[in-house]
This record gives structure tokens, C-alpha cells and sequence, in this order.
């Protein structure tokens, strides 16, 4: 068996512990990446995207794929649950302005989901840049519409 085998093996046993819808919308991820890292594209240009990601209580985002280097901010604070490629199920508090850096080599990705497990919005911030070791995944038609430059 190939390391990339035992890595599918892995990651198909960790994540069978998740519900199965969940386990399934992974999936469809892992066939079709989705680069929409945010709920709403704010701005792009050359350099940079700025998302914001804006979940009512018991609000999720589906999962996304990040290649970019990135950081993001949380804007209101509050409790959230994820389930990341590795099979893990990560439940975190956030506080107001808590802000991380996420960097990726040359094929290194992160595929997550969010949920917003408070009793208030949950807002975040999200800064992609371009220049990254990856290039940009394209974005589905349209999205950029609401994007200024």
C-alpha cells in the first residue's frame, strides 16, 4: 500500500465519525474544491481577496479549501465547531480580534467547515494572498460581480 493510500485509508476511517451528511458534503469537496473561503467575496484584486464570513446561530458554512497563504479575524467572538480534512472535530471560543496566520507550501491545502454553535452572530474577516506558493483556485462564476477592486 502507497502512502497516499494509507492517507485516504486514514482519513476515511477519521472522518466516518462525523455525521453522514457532513461525511458526504467532504466528499463532494474533495471531487469539486471550493475555493469560496467566505460567505461573501468584499474585495479582490491583484494582490489580495477579502472575505467575510457572517453565520446567524446554528449557521454553517460548508467546506472550502484553502491553498493561500491567509489570515483571518474574528470579528464578534464566539463558539464554533469544525471538521477538518484530518478527520478531526475541533470546537473553539473566539474572542473579538483574535486574529491567525495560516501559511501553505507548494501543494499543501486545508479543507474545513464552520459552525456557529453561539447564541449571536459569528463574524469573521478573511484575508487570501495571491502570491502564494499555490496559485489561486478560480472562483464560480459570478462571485466576483460584488467585489470591488
Amino acid at each position: 500500500m502507497t502512502l497516499t493510500m494509507l492517507d485516504k485509508a486514514a482519513e476515511k476511517k477519521s472522518t466516518s465519525q462525523w455525521p453522514a451528511e457532513i461525511a458526504a458534503e467532504f466528499e463532494r469537496e474533495a471531487k469539486t474544491p471550493n475555493p469560496c473561503v467566505g460567505s461573501e467575496l468584499l474585495s479582490e484584486n491583484e494582490r489580495t481577496r477579502v472575505w467575510i464570513i457572517r453565520l446567524a446561530p446554528g449557521e454553517r458554512i460548508g467546506f472550502h479549501r484553502h491553498v493561500l497563504d491567509y489570515f483571518w479575524t474574528s470579528v464578534s467572538g464566539g463558539c464554533g465547531r469544525q471538521h477538518v480534512h484530518d478527520g478531526t472535530t475541533v470546537e473553539y471560543t473566539y474572542k473579538p480580534g483574535e486574529t491567525r496566520h495560516e501559511s501553505y507550501g507548494a501543494g499543501e491545502f486545508k479543507v474545513h467547515d464552520l459552525e456557529n454553535l453561539g447564541d449571536r452572530e459569528l463574524v469573521f474577516m478573511t484575508v487570501e494572498f495571491k502570491d502564494s506558493a499555490n496559485k489561486p483556485l478560480p472562483l464560480p462564476t459570478g462571485m466576483r460581480a460584488s467585489a470591488a477592486a
